[in-house]
């Protein structure tokens, strides 16, 4: 456009476009429905309002006006589409199989990748992997990290099913594509993605097997992580890393996360304004260029609470709360508790994935995620609600 380019999935754009028509033929005709995302409705539009009001103080108009014009407002709509779809159970299963089916087919391109030496379009992942002591590998994603995310929502979607009770005849078939998957998924090295599929796992456990399970787990955690640093090599090579190394051993985003917390202290109120933190860490660090890239952030936590201060943190914090308590609470057996039982830990994935890789907002995933979790909740409360 103009001057400028980004690498935006275009087709996404084109059915975002087609339902902006839908919804305002819809409204021409008397459709009067309101608040189709229910107990997110008020969050998610508190966020995207004090994000729109950040961008008048944001010292960088164009990375603000991106986020907001490519990703939030158009992203937005996706979630309320996806809201006012009707619950359908064939729908829903042709969904998971076209997330297992490109799973599968991404984990494949991967695998060829790895055994090939070869990734594509990413020329700074060619350099990386020319000094790393492994292959990393992105399929046909720009960013391993984005890679590896996709696969974890394909396992934890086909996980819930698995331990929710599928067919007998289904659940060998079940395990071995989570096997398949994550085998794809080992290659991305992406550290964020296997935290995600840990959380997710761990939520999974609390949920199917009750809190007895996640306690037994956590014990054992604790016992093996206590066992280790009791060993004099052990506790002595870990100090010595975290003394001297935790920036390098988290690849530098130890102290962007740091410098982001500074930013926030300094501007605990309103923020830097929206898409401003790379110019406001540049200013900060020192760092020389109209777009430094090692000013990214890379914790959407983070850069929340540095461009919008204390109240835009309040306010993400508010719309995760919701979002998974609304979809954590409508789970069950049914068609509908079962896509919110998905929908919860797979949202609840990519928020842990987010603490470390800065899309949230960014991936239409989350988005589409929060439009199938009030859809399954409205779902759910009419089943419950008497004849």
């Amino acid at each position: 456009i103009g001057d400028e380019d980004a690498n935006l999935l275009l087709p996404l754009y084109l059915v975002v476009a087609a339902l902006a028509l839908a919804l305002g033929w819809q409204l021409l005709r008397g459709d009067a429905r309101t608040r189709e995302l229910g107990p997110i409705a008020l969050p998610l539009a508190a966020v995207v309002a004090w994000s729109g009001l950040a961008l008048l103080w944001s010292d960088d108009l164009r990375q603000g006006a991106i986020f907001l014009a490519a990703f939030v407002l158009p992203f937005g709509l996706l979630a309320i589409g996806v809201a006012r779809l009707p619950f359908s159970r064939r729908a829903l299963l042709g969904l998971y199989g076209a997330l297992l089916a490109t799973a599968l087919a991404y984990a494949g391109v991967g695998l060829y990748q790895w055994a090939t030496r070869e990734v594509f379009w990413n020329p700074k992942l060619r350099v990386d992997n020319a000094y790393a002591p492994f292959f990393r590998v992105n399929s046909v994603f720009w960013d391993p990290s984005i890679y590896g995310r996709y696969l974890v929502v394909a396992i934890l979607a086909t996980l819930a099913l698995v331990l929710l009770g599928v067919r007998q005849r289904l659940l060998a078939a079940g395990i071995a594509v989570i096997a398949a998957i994550w085998v794809g998924l080992l290659f991305s090295f992406s550290q964020s993605s296997f935290a995600a599929l840990i959380a997710g796992t761990l939520a999974a456990a609390a949920v199917i097997w009750r809190w007895r399970a996640a306690a037994a787990l956590a014990a054992l955690a604790v016992v093996l992580v206590s066992v280790g640093f009791a060993t004099p090599q052990v506790r002595h090579e870990l100090l010595r890393e975290s003394r001297a190394g935790l920036n390098s051993v988290t690849s530098d985003r130890a102290g962007l996360v740091g410098n982001g917390l500074r930013i926030a202290v300094d501007h605990p109120v309103v923020g830097v304004g929206t898409g401003s933190f790379k110019r406001a860490y540049a200013e900060r660090t020192g760092l020389k260029g109209e777009e430094p890239k090692k000013a990214a952030s890379h914790s959407t936590p983070v850069t929340v609470i540095a461009e919008t201060g204390v109240p835009g943190l309040v306010l993400l914090s508010w719309l995760g709360m919701a979002s998974l308590a609304t979809a954590f609470g409508s789970r069950g057996r049914s068609a509908a508790g079962r896509t919110a039982l998905v929908a919860a830990l797979t949202l609840g994935a990519i928020a842990v994935h987010s603490l470390f890789y800065n899309a949230l907002f960014e991936d239409p995933t989350t988005w589409a995620l929060l439009g199938l979790v009030a859809l399954a909740a409205a779902r759910a409360r009419a089943e419950a609600a008497p004849a």
